[in-house]
């Protein structure tokens, strides 16, 4: 939506009184879209066209595994970089997924995690045992 449109659909909602809010259905609707923006301009790194669009979860993988190591504009190593755009992508999407399609990103993950030769989850270093804790 354009700004000078954005405008004119404030002008047109009725006019509220002082203290109250607009319910959620008239709030007028921002142009802006920041998460395409943070897909885009990211330092993470540069990603394939449709890489979240392929079929299975080995092909997502190995794309965002192809895109973190050509990436230059990446600060983290390639294994994070790939992981966090997935997750950002996932929580991003939201609702907006289908079962299917979430359940084939959240396979990318396992899949992703395999390529690079890392253990699922956190460290062990780092977990909690059960039951016992530090002083």
């Amino acid at each position: 939506m354009s700004p000078r449109l954005a405008r004119w659909n404030v002008r047109c909602l009725p006019p509220i009184p002082v203290g109250q809010a607009r319910p959620a259905s008239q709030q007028p609707r921002s142009p802006r879209r920041w998460s395409q923006h943070v897909t885009d301009t990211s330092d993470a790194l540069d990603l394939e066209p449709g890489v979240f669009r392929k079929t299975t979860a080995r092909a997502v993988a190995e794309s965002l595994k192809r895109s973190a190591d050509r990436s230059r504009r990446r600060k983290a190593d390639s294994f994070r970089s790939a992981m966090s755009m997935l997750t950002f992508y996932l929580n991003r999407a939201g609702k907006n997924l289908s079962d299917d399609r979430r359940q084939v990103l959240e396979a990318a993950k396992i899949e992703l995690r395999t390529i690079y030769g890392r253990a699922g989850g956190r460290r062990p270093e780092l977990r909690r045992s059960a039951g016992v804790r530090s002083a």
